[in-house]
């Protein structure tokens, strides 16, 4: 059975692509003409040049396929133009979803995100795949981008096709390329550029079990369902302090409002469009950090048998890829007292 992965050039892509080669599965990923390819290195798979956009180029890629895993997706909390983000997200989902219709597709695993689930509960218990959300709770267009893709998605379960979508929390781990706007925070901090930090919270994964939730979902998930696929509910000032004793340098301890934050968002969103550049503040993503994103991930453990590792592992093997790779000094990052001991 040919396997076909979409996003494998990415972050958690190309882990869920690795993993089923590892595996022994037949895979085949579909591949940008502009697309880094460096992450597909030692992954024995088929690639095949295709865009979402483009239907014909989607067919090719389909033949043969039965099961798909949709992991590409424009994640970004910024756009100069936001219409590529719905362009991708929205347009390419149902454009691979009727190809994988036509094309006799037994089984379809979409990528979605926690941030369709993470939403403001009334009783301010913890979200799960129950909660009930809105499109005007999402906050932003990438949210708002996958909300509606879930609803394309959720369409096709009236079809023969079996459809699952998985809800990654906030994946860390090596691998982090371009990188996330979680992996910025790593490397920021790693680079001394975090004088400061806001009050919001996050659920984190390592991002080789949120590959090994994909294929559980594939294996045990339930059509029509969705499963989040989480690790640890952490506070932002938590993080900070595991990245410190992973690396040994001292976390920030000024805590902002969020008011000041959100100011500085607009300053610098103000400033980076004249520069003609990405701006390093997102307003959209200061908006969403006024709200913890912890979720209740049981329902994921309970029915797939999905666990979730130390978080504190998946942030250390993160801090030395980056390292590795070039993306800051490894000079000034140093282990932590505990992993120099055990290497004695």
């Amino acid at each position: 059975m040919t396997t076909l992965v979409t996003g494998a050039t990415g972050f958690v892509g190309s882990h869920i692509a690795r993993l089923l080669a590892e595996r022994g599965e037949a895979v085949r990923v579909l591949v940008r003409p502009t697309s880094r390819a460096a992450m597909l290195e030692g992954i024995r798979c088929e690639r095949v040049t295709g865009d979402l956009s483009n239907p014909n180029s989607l067919a090719e890629a389909m033949e043969g396929v039965r099961r798909v895993f949709h992991v590409a997706a424009d994640y970004r909390l910024w756009a100069r133009d936001p219409g590529e983000i719905y362009a991708s997200n929205v347009e390419g989902t149902r454009n691979l979803l009727v190809i994988a219709r036509q094309a006799g597709v037994e089984q379809f695993i979409y990528t979605s995100t926690v941030a369709t689930i993470a939403v403001p509960t009334a009783d301010g218990s913890l979200a799960d795949e129950a909660t009930p959300a809105s499109l005007q709770q999402m906050i932003g267009h990438y949210k708002r981008s996958k909300f509606i893709a879930e609803r394309e998605v959720m369409a096709f379960c009236r079809e023969k096709m079996r459809v699952i979508i998985v809800n990654p929390t906030t994946p860390v781990g090596p691998g982090d390329w371009k990188p996330t706007p979680t992996g910025r925070i790593i490397v920021d901090f790693l680079k001394g550029r975090m004088p400061a930090f806001v009050d919001t919270g996050l659920n984190l994964v390592a991002v080789e079990d949120v590959a090994e939730g994909h294929l559980l979902a594939a294996e045990r998930g339930r059509h029509g369902e969705r499963y989040l696929l989480g690790g640890q509910n952490m506070t932002l000032e938590e993080i900070l302090r595991e990245l410190a004793r992973i690396t040994g340098r001292r976390a920030p301890r000024m805590r902002i409002p969020h008011g000041v934050a959100l100011a500085a968002a607009y300053v610098d969103t103000a400033f980076s469009r004249m520069l003609g550049r990405e701006p390093h503040i997102p307003v959209e993503g200061v908006k969403i950090a006024r709200h913890r994103m912890f979720v209740n991930t049981a329902k994921a453990g309970l029915e797939l048998g999905f666990h979730a590792n130390p978080v504190g592992e998946a942030l250390e093997r993160a801090v030395r890829w980056y390292e590795a790779n070039g993306y800051v000094g490894r000079a000034r990052s140093e282990p932590a007292a505990e992993h120099v001991e055990r290497a004695a």
